[in-house]
């Protein structure tokens, strides 16, 4: 019996350390006014400028719900974007404000808002796209072809649903690297969302958006995009949560992500409920 009482206290006392756990994110950021996100540099989901200003479709909401959550000083740490679900669960940022898509093997890891915005896929190839690619199934279709996609990015699943064989397919650490493929001739085409590959075409020589598409393999991957928490910060998610609802799809949300390429056509169409439990 006293064994049984003793597991019963140790539990409640872990417990109790948990909620308290939980709560610490939520109350040393409303006392400090700071909160650091992590970022992997991509526009127009979360990225740096030239002269440091962090700034993005994430970002940009972050930093008006932290805003409201009485949270003015965002600060961001940029790393590659396979390292940002590592980064946060050891701690070297509070959350992930990169537009990272919801998939149910991320659900695993981490803890979600509700999303931001739902897109599709495109690929960035050279003018005139002169291999014909516009879907993975052409990749796979054209045994000589090569893709690029970025590493830690859903379109390394997206590639292995279509059945692009390993040997067809290129990591890069960035859309850097992934443009400079394309353009120097080494991957045929460089797959990411299709704000992203717009983007880079426009500002890129030799190189343009091949048409865009919402489904691979016959299912739809039209991703969306939301902020990544650690399991243990539920309390800040929940209150930041609770901000997001009121604000994703007013007037105001519609004008901060506008110049980002975002209308009310990438509004989201799935809860992050639905997302992780996709199969």
């Amino acid at each position: 019996m006293r064994h049984t009482a003793g597991w019963i206290l140790g539990v409640a006392a872990l417990a109790l350390a948990s909620a308290g756990a939980r709560a610490d994110l939520l109350e040393d950021a409303k006392e400090s006014g700071k909160v650091t996100v992590g970022i992997a540099n991509e526009a127009p989901y979360g990225y740096q400028t030239p002269e440091g200003e962090l700034t993005g479709e994430a970002p940009e909401i972050a930093k008006y719900i932290l805003g409201e959550m009485g949270i003015e000083d965002v600060e961001a740490v940029i790393t590659e974007f396979g390292s940002l679900i590592p980064g946060l669960k050891a701690g070297r940022f509070d959350m992930v404000a990169a537009g990272m898509f919801v998939t149910p093997e991320r659900c695993k890891q981490v803890d979600f808002s509700e999303p931001t915005y739902g897109i599709g896929q495109a690929f960035l190839v050279a003018d005139g796209n002169p291999e014909g690619l516009q879907t993975y199934e052409d990749i796979k279709e054209n045994s000589d072809s090569t893709l690029a996609v970025m590493a830690g990015a859903i379109e390394r699943t997206y590639a292995r649903d279509a059945g692009v064989p390993d040997d067809q397919v290129m990591v890069v650490p960035d859309t850097a690297a992934g443009t400079a493929a394309v353009q120097a001739g080494r991957a045929d085409a460089f797959a990411l969302t299709s704000l992203s590959i717009r983007r880079l075409a426009e500002g890129a020589e030799g190189v343009e958006i091949a048409e865009p598409f919402g489904e691979v393999a016959g299912q739809s991957v039209v991703g969306h995009g939301a902020f990544a928490f650690r399991p243990e910060d539920d309390a800040f998610r929940q209150e930041f949560n609770k901000h997001l609802a009121d604000f994703i799809g007013s007037e105001k949300h519609l004008e901060l992500v506008e110049p980002f390429g975002f209308t009310k056509d990438e509004l989201p169409q799935k809860t992050t409920e639905e997302l992780c439990a996709e199969m």
